[in-house]
C-alpha cells in the first residue's frame, strides 16, 4: 500500500469510534435513506453524478487543448474569459450542491431522537455530520476540476507554471468555502432566530430562492472582457455586487496578473470569505448548543384549521389522487425542491435562449423563444414525472395497498391528469403571457396550439411503464442512468429543439403547411393516449422498486 494511504489509514484508525460510524453514516444520507428501495444502491447513484461532472471536467480539458492547438494568437484573451468560466462553474456547482443537500449539515428529528440518548456528545454528531458535508463537496469540486485543473493552469501561468496551479485551486477553495459557508450562515442564523414551525417555512422559500439566484446569476451574468474593463472605475458597482469577480480577482491576484488598480477586488474576495467562514461555524454552534432541541420540542407541522378543499378534478378518485399530489408538493421540501430544480433548470436554460429579446416589444416569433417554451415545457413534464418516483413515507402506502378498489386504470388516468395541470398548463399560461410581445398574434396562437400538443405527447411518453400511485413507490437509485441522461440532452435533446423551432419558424408563414405540422403531433399525441390507456387497463399497480433479474449463463455446455 502507498505511504500515503496507510497513513490517511493510520489517521483515520485514532479518530474515536464514534465518530467514523457517524462519518460513515452521514455520507450516504444526501439522499432520504427512508425514500430509497431495499435493493437500492446509493454508492453507484452517487457515482454516476460524479461521472458526469468528470466528463464536463475532461470536455473543459479537450477544449482547452483543442483551442490552444488551433488559434494560438487568441490565447491570452481566451484564457482570461474561460477562467471566469470554470470559477462561476465551480461557484454554480456548489450552489446546487448547497440547495440539494439543504438542511444536510444541521441535525432533524431522528438524528436527536436515536443518537442523544446515547453516549454520543453534540459535538460528535456536529463534526461527523460537517466532516461528512464537506467530504461529498470535496469530491465534487475535485471532479469537476479534476481535468482542468491540471491543463487549465498551464494555460493561465504568467509567472510559472506552479504559481498558477497553486492560484487556480485555492481560487476554486476560496470560493467554493465561501459560497457553503454563506449558504450555512443562512440556514442556522435562521434556525436560531425563529420557531421549529416558521423556520421549516422559511427555509424552503430561502431554498428555492438560493436555488434560482446561483442559476439566474450563471447564466445571466456577463463576463469582464479584459483587464482594463476590471480596472475601469465605471465598472466598480458592477464588480462589487457578484462575487464570482471577486474570486476571479482573487486568482488573477496570486498569478500575478491583476492591475494594480483592481486589487480591492481581491480584498473583497479575502474578506467575504472570512466572514462567510465565521458566520459558518457560528451559526452551526448556535444550532448544536440552543436550537438542537426545538428539533424535538416543537412540532414541524401545525393543524391550519381550514375546512376541507372543494375543489373537484373529476371523479372522487381522480379528486383525491390530484389533491394528493398537490399537498406533497406543497408540504414536503424534498419533493417541492426537487421539482423545483427541474423548474428552475428549465427556467435559467429559457432566460438564456431569450436574453436577446428581453426589453422588446412588438416583434416577430423568434427561435429563441421557441426554444425555451420546447425546454421549459420538456423541464416541467420530466421533473414532475421524476418527483412523483419518490415517496412521502413509504411506511404509509399500506393505506393505498388496502384501500386499491378501482380499476388500475382509473389511478393511471389520475396521474396523467396530475401531469397535465402541474406541469403542461403552468407552462403553457407562461408562455402565453410571453407571447403577448410578438407579432402577429396568429403565429403566437398557432405556436401555443403546437406546444400544448408538445405537452400531452411528452406526458404520455413519460407515463409510459408507470403503473403506480405517484409519491407511494419506493425509490431504486441508479434506475436511471444520470450520465446517460446528460449527454442524451446536450447531444440530443438541444439539437432537435433547435431543429424544431427553425422549422416551425418555416411552416408558420404557409397555412397548409402548418396545418400538416398540427394533424401530425394531434395524431402522435392520440396515439400515445390510446396505447397507455389500454395497457393501463391490464396494468397491476406496485409499490416496491426492484432491479430486474439476470440469469447469466456459464456457457459449460
Amino acid at each position: 500500500m502507498p505511504k500515503p494511504l496507510s497513513a490517511l489509514r493510520e489517521l483515520s484508525a485514532r479518530l474515536p469510534l464514534p465518530f467514523r460510524v457517524l462519518y460513515r453514516h452521514f455520507l450516504l444520507r444526501v439522499v432520504d435513506l427512508e425514500a430509497l428501495s431495499v435493493e437500492a444502491d446509493v454508492t453507484g447513484f452517487l457515482g454516476q453524478f460524479a461521472g458526469v461532472l468528470i466528463m464536463v471536467s475532461l470536455v473543459h480539458a479537450f477544449v482547452a487543448v483543442i483551442y490552444f492547438l488551433v488559434t494560438p494568437q487568441d490565447q491570452p484573451a481566451f484564457a482570461w474569459r474561460l477562467a471566469q468560466y470554470l470559477i462561476s462553474t465551480t461557484m454554480l456547482a456548489t450552489g446546487l450542491f448547497a440547495v440539494i443537500s439543504w438542511d444536510s449539515t444541521f441535525p432533524d428529528r431522528r438524528d436527536v431522537l436515536v443518537l442523544l440518548p446515547m453516549p454520543v456528545a453534540p459535538r460528535t454528531l456536529l463534526l461527523a455530520k460537517a466532516a461528512a458535508s464537506s467530504a461529498l463537496l470535496a469530491g465534487a469540486i475535485f471532479a469537476l476540476n479534476v481535468a482542468s485543473g491540471v491543463l487549465w493552469p498551464v494555460a493561465l501561468s504568467q509567472h510559472g507554471l506552479a504559481r498558477a496551479f497553486a492560484a487556480y485551486w485555492i481560487a476554486m477553495i476560496a470560493s467554493t468555502v465561501f459560497l457553503y459557508g454563506s449558504v450555512l450562515a443562512v440556514q442556522g442564523f435562521a434556525a436560531f432566530l425563529f420557531s421549529r414551525g416558521l423556520y421549516l417555512r422559511i427555509s424552503a422559500f430561502l431554498q428555492l430562492a438560493a436555488f434560482a439566484v446561483f442559476l439566474g446569476v450563471y447564466f445571466l451574468l456577463p463576463p469582464i472582457p479584459s483587464s482594463a474593463a476590471m480596472a475601469d472605475p465605471q465598472n466598480h458597482w458592477r464588480l462589487i455586487w457578484w462575487p464570482c469577480y471577486w474570486f476571479f480577482a482573487l486568482f488573477c491576484q496570486l498569478n500575478g496578473s491583476l492591475p494594480e488598480s483592481a486589487s480591492w477586488l481581491a480584498w473583497w474576495a479575502w474578506i467575504a470569505l472570512g466572514v462567510a467562514s465565521l458566520g459558518a461555524i457560528a451559526s452551526l454552534l448556535l444550532c448544536y448548543a440552543r436550537t438542537m432541541h426545538k428539533t424535538v420540542e416543537e412540532p414541524d407541522l401545525v393543524a391550519s384549521g381550514r375546512r376541507p378543499s372543494a375543489l373537484h378534478f373529476g371523479s372522487r378518485l381522480q379528486t383525491a389522487i390530484v389533491l394528493f399530489c398537490l399537498r406533497c408538493l406543497l408540504r414536503s421540501r424534498q419533493h417541492r425542491v426537487i421539482f423545483s430544480f427541474y423548474l428552475g433548470a428549465g427556467f435559467a436554460l429559457a432566460l438564456l435562449c431569450v436574453r436577446d429579446d428581453i426589453g422588446l416589444a412588438q416583434r416577430p416569433l423568434s427561435m429563441g423563444f421557441l426554444i425555451a417554451t420546447y425546454v421549459m415545457m420538456s423541464f416541467a413534464v420530466i421533473g414532475l414525472r421524476s418527483t412523483f418516483s419518490l415517496p412521502v413515507l413509504l411506511a404509509a402506502n399500506w393505506v393505498l395497498r388496502a384501500t386499491q378498489l378501482s380499476p388500475a386504470e382509473r389511478y393511471i388516468a389520475a396521474t396523467r391528469r396530475s401531469l397535465l395541470l402541474f406541469a403542461v398548463a403552468p407552462v403553457w399560461i407562461v408562455s402565453a403571457a410571453g407571447s403577448l410581445a410578438f407579432v402577429p398574434r396568429l403565429h403566437a396562437t398557432a405556436h401555443l396550439l403546437l406546444l400544448a400538443l408538445l405537452g400531452s405527447i411528452l406526458t404520455d411518453i413519460n407515463l409510459l411503464g408507470f403503473a403506480k400511485v405517484p409519491f407511494t413507490c419506493s425509490y431504486l437509485p441508479g434506475k436511471s442512468n444520470v450520465q446517460f441522461s446528460f449527454w442524451v440532452f446536450l447531444l440530443l435533446f438541444i439539437p432537435l429543439a433547435m431543429l424544431g423551432a427553425y422549422y416551425e419558424l418555416r411552416v408558420l408563414e404557409h397555412g397548409w403547411q402548418f396545418f400538416y405540422l398540427l394533424a401530425g403531433l394531434g395524431a402522435i399525441a392520440y396515439g400515445l393516449w390510446a396505447w397507455n390507456r389500454r395497457e393501463a387497463r391490464s396494468a397491476v399497480l406496485y409499490f416496491d422498486e426492484v432491479p430486474p433479474e439476470e440469469i447469466m449463463k456459464l456457457g459449460l455446455l
